[in-house]
């Protein structure tokens, strides 16, 4: 039985990282050029997200030697970076304020983005004075609150359902329909930002846990399941709606990462993800604001501002991240 410790989780991340920073390249450079970018899927690069982590915080919790232990990983792995973003933010952005230095630091809106956006409530103070036309400063931390909300669901499933115990599967699986309800109701609704929230997503989450939870089942059988993945989630959108792909996407996701070896040691130098998705928003919209996409040629100043974001994200773990871990 293939090993759970050989896979390509690193390169996916990765890769589900680009998939992000396209995606918002098209949507926020404000050029016609680059618009096409815009239809990257970003949306099912972070449900992958959430499938990831569904899979490798199961494993670290039940590989924790306790609780606390557990609680200081994952915020040691998540906090201090996120904490530092919305910090910069809030300084660096001033020199792109159309407000003067006083009157920007001189707002209270700057302390509002400082203090809700530093307990993960985004969507309360989104904006900085005067910074980007008023518009959300980083639109990529929001899903940073359900993977907090989603860390600490682990310990509560696993206290209420026991580590081996059948229930909490069959509690999982109840829990991927509810969240089914959840999502497709206010898709069908019309209120897509809504459907995305929690529980919304805890139907991809839940899918990475599955996956680790029945492991050794989906190595044996990983490549009729990949066939039978892919066929479902085509029937899914056809008929427009989210039934079986949350947990046939988990499987995609999971056939990735347990196959093409060659990409196992993918991360050896270093874990750049986290910095490149939460650095690489705000980065863009400087770079339209500047006038860079408009002014030069907006295909070179994309590949310089995917040069800056990977620098930052490469600076962001080996000068501040690993120093938590």
């Amino acid at each position: 039985m293939q090993s759970i410790t050989k896979n390509n989780f690193d390169f996916i991340r990765v890769l589900l990282a680009f998939i992000v920073f396209v995606g918002h390249l098209g949507a926020l450079s404000d050029s016609s050029q680059l618009e096409f970018l815009s239809n990257s899927p970003v949306e099912i690069a972070v449900f992958s997200f959430f499938i990831v982590s569904g899979f490798l915080i199961a494993r670290s919790y039940e590989r924790s030697s306790s609780l606390k232990s557990y609680i200081k990983k994952r915020i040691n792995r998540i906090v201090p970076a996120y904490l530092l973003v919305v910090l910069l933010c809030a300084v660096l952005l001033s020199l792109v304020s159309t407000l003067s230095f006083s009157d920007y630091f001189g707002n209270a809106q700057v302390y509002k983005y400082l203090f809700w956006n530093s307990i993960f409530m985004n969507f309360m103070a989104p904006s900085l004075p005067g910074v980007f036309g008023n518009e959300a400063v980083n639109g990529a931390l929001w899903t940073l609150k359900i993977e907090m909300c989603f860390y600490f669901a682990v310990p509560l499933i696993f206290l209420l359902f026991g580590k081996n115990n059948k229930y909490r599967n069959l509690s999982l699986i109840i829990l991927y329909f509810l969240s089914l309800i959840f999502l497709n109701y206010f898709e069908m609704a019309g209120k897509i930002s809504i459907s995305k929230q929690l529980p919304g997503s805890l139907c991809y989450f839940i899918g990475g846990m599955l996956g680790y939870f029945y492991f050794d089942q989906f190595i044996k059988y990983k490549n009729t399941l990949f066939i039978i993945a892919i066929i479902t989630v085509w029937i899914d959108l056809i008929l427009h709606i989210k039934l079986f792909s949350p947990i046939m996407i988990s499987i995609i996701v999971l056939y990735i990462a347990y196959s093409f070896k060659f990409l196992n040691n993918f991360g050896k130098y270093g874990d750049f993800t986290y910095g490149i998705y939460i650095f690489h928003f705000p980065i863009i919209r400087v770079f339209a604001t500047l006038g860079l996409f408009a002014n030069f040629n907006p295909f070179f100043m994309s590949f310089i501002c995917m040069l800056v974001v990977i620098g930052v994200g490469i600076a962001s773990w080996h000068l501040y991240e690993k120093k938590f871990l």
